[in-house]
């Protein structure tokens, strides 16, 4: 049986946008919410002045803000079942630390990491002092084991709280008291030239510290949606010439202080290791998904509910303009195509051909800054929206939905069977059940990283037979069996070589 998962592709022409996790050890390699528990949060003090270059002075805070940093950041281990690890060979494990060949056909060897060793490692940064880690999806992804390691070495088993592919973004918990952690700073207070500090594991070497200038902010690259796991991806990051590898994955970005200002996620790369570009997701984003996966167990993201065009983005543009026979100019702002259902925008009247310059005063220039101000906000919050339309600027306030249309936060109570556990299924079609020997089977697609389907191995165009010694052939059967379920689930189910299993996993 031929494998279905789709190659990744490189990333414009520069190269590869590159995670920093490490495969193994050195061999391989905006706006925020005001809403929230505000426990560990603070606000970021001015950037200090460097008058002449007092190297002296420069060099004093970045010791301090190291000697904060450093105990606080920790390295996270990812062990994979063997079913498992080729979902991570395959997905965010290799697209974010990089293909040194920069997509041009070559392929390096795989090698299947042994049951008593990682499949991957990266790092994280505690954040409170009663043991909750932040770090990046994609270094969590696929595991069926987080082990997390202390600075000072002393290692714990975490318990996986939750994830967000669409912000790169993880939450674990280990059982421990008093331990050292880093507040969050206002990232919005960051200025382009300051003054930051890249703290975490690269290529197997724990504690490194690299300092360098935030050299841009609101940088959307692509990453995140081009890999298939985000659905709804929020592209906002923070780029630093600090040094940054494979392993500096969810680790800290601070400013002088030794405050956190962003998660270290990406570099962009043709070799897949440093060449002068990193990006971390700002503190304010990386704070809310955090505060939400604490409180409702799930991220609430609130939408606008319009398509739009980057007018930001000249190709874009012109792309647009010769599919639609239009003649949409380039510039700053973001353009509104068309609504979704449901839409909130729509509702508080702006049409199609409008302008986005503004959310809630905060300048749109692109998409990344429309993604960031919206994205960062939850169902049921209201925005004021300032565009222009002929030429003629208005503003109106638009309550903000969830893809439901709900103004309401949810759950994971309130979620459905196929949000619990983490998957959606097709029918399989009655031609290759004759050809491969099956009475039933549906196909998985969807897969989300961290839920309970993935925890078992399952990833994309696997084909489910049972669940529950129950024999399935649509999403219904599924949702039957499972509704109001609360024990073990039993899965039947065959990899994309034709491999049979059964696992299981207690319901959400």
């Amino acid at each position: 049986m031929k494998s279905t998962l789709k190659k990744l592709l490189p990333f414009a022409v520069v190269g590869v946008i590159s995670g920093a996790t490490t495969v193994g050890a050195i061999q391989y390699f905006g706006h925020g919410s005001n809403n929230g528990d505000q426990s560990y949060f603070t606000t970021a003090a001015p950037t200090a002045s460097f008058a002449g270059m007092n190297t002296g002075a420069v060099g004093d805070d970045f010791v301090k803000a190291a000697k904060t940093t450093v105990p606080a950041v920790v390295t996270i281990k990812n062990y994979q079942s063997r079913t498992s690890s080729r979902a991570s060979e395959q997905d965010l494990f290799d697209f974010f630390f990089g293909d040194p060949f920069g997509g041009r056909g070559q392929q390096r060897q795989k090698q299947q990491a042994p049951e008593n060793m990682p499949s991957g490692m990266g790092s994280g940064v505690i954040i409170s002092p009663d043991g909750y880690i932040i770090s990046n999806n994609h270094v969590v992804a696929g595991a069926n084991k987080l082990e997390v390691v202390l600075s000072n070495k002393k290692s714990y088993i975490a318990t996986l709280v939750g994830t967000d592919p669409n912000t790169d973004i993880s939450l674990l918990k280990i059982e421990e008291k008093g331990l050292p952690y880093l507040n969050f700073a206002n990232s919005d207070n960051i200025d382009v030239g300051q003054w930051v500090l890249a703290v975490g594991n690269p290529l197997g070497l724990n504690s490194t510290v690299t300092a360098g200038i935030v050299s841009a902010k609101g940088r959307g690259i692509g990453i995140l949606g081009s890999q298939g796991k985000a659905s709804n991806p929020i592209e906002s990051f923070i780029q630093t010439d600090a040094a940054i590898n494979p392993g500096n994955s969810g680790g800290a970005l601070v400013n002088t202080n030794g405050e956190l200002i962003g998660i270290n996620s990406a570099i962009q790369s043709t070799t897949g290791y440093y060449q002068g570009y990193g990006f971390a997701v700002p503190s304010n984003l990386a704070r809310k998904i955090v505060e939400d996966i604490k409180k409702f167990g799930i991220v609430q993201r609130g939408f606008l509910g319009v398509s739009s065009l980057d007018l930001s983005n000249d190709q874009q543009v012109q792309a647009y303009n010769k599919q639609y026979k239009t003649t949409i100019k380039s510039g700053s702002g973001v353009y509104v195509t068309g609504f979704g259902d449901n839409s909130g925008a729509e509702d508080a009247g702006l049409k199609k051909g409008d302008i986005i310059t503004k959310i809630d005063n905060y300048d749109i220039t692109d998409f990344a800054d429309l993604s960031m101000s919206i994205g960062s906000k939850r169902p049921g919050d209201k925005v004021q929206v300032t565009y222009s339309r002929n030429g003629k600027e208005a503003t109106t306030s638009v309550t903000l939905r969830d893809q439901k249309g709900g103004t309401s936060t949810r759950t994971k109570a309130d979620l459905s069977v196929t949000e619990k556990i983490g998957a959606e299924f097709d029918p399989l079609n009655e031609r290759f059940k004759t050809e491969y020997g099956l009475n039933s089977g549906v196909v998985t697609k969807n897969v989300s990283e961290g839920g309970e389907m993935a925890k078992i191995g399952i990833v994309d165009n696997y084909i489910i037979i049972e669940v529950n010694g129950k024999p399935v052939n649509s999403q219904k059967d599924i949702e039957s069996i499972l509704s109001k379920y609360q024990g073990n689930v039993q899965v039947k189910f065959v990899d994309d070589y034709g491999r049979m299993y059964t696992k299981g996993f207690k319901m959400p």
